[in-house]
């Protein structure tokens, strides 16, 4: 794994010494901080690594879909009938966006 996979503090082995990781491209460990070479390949210690947003599974698009008619229905109720025409603009620019 690379030190840019890694999130902040995962634990790693770098050279023969254990590492966390405290920075994008640096580690601390018993020496000190140390800059971990983008290239390096690094051992990850204690197992296994949390994921992270992006190894997260993606977002489909009928969750996006489910998620901003949610928030489109909340702000209709919140906003007076005379502007709701304009919200409806924004609901088809921000759909017409993302075809």
């Amino acid at each position: 794994m690379k030190i840019h996979q890694l999130p902040m503090g995962a634990r790693f082995e770098y050279e023969g010494q254990a590492y966390v990781k405290t920075g994008p491209l640096v580690g601390s460990g018993e020496g000190g901080q140390r800059l971990i070479p983008k290239y390096a390949v690094l051992k990850v210690l204690d197992g296994s690594v949390p994921k992270t947003a992006a190894q997260a599974t993606p977002l489909t698009r009928d969750v996006v879909l489910a998620a901003f008619a949610d928030y489109h229905a909340s702000c209709a109720a919140l906003i007076p009938r005379e502007r709701q025409s304009e919200l409806d603009a924004a609901r088809a620019a921000f759909l017409k966006a993302i075809e």
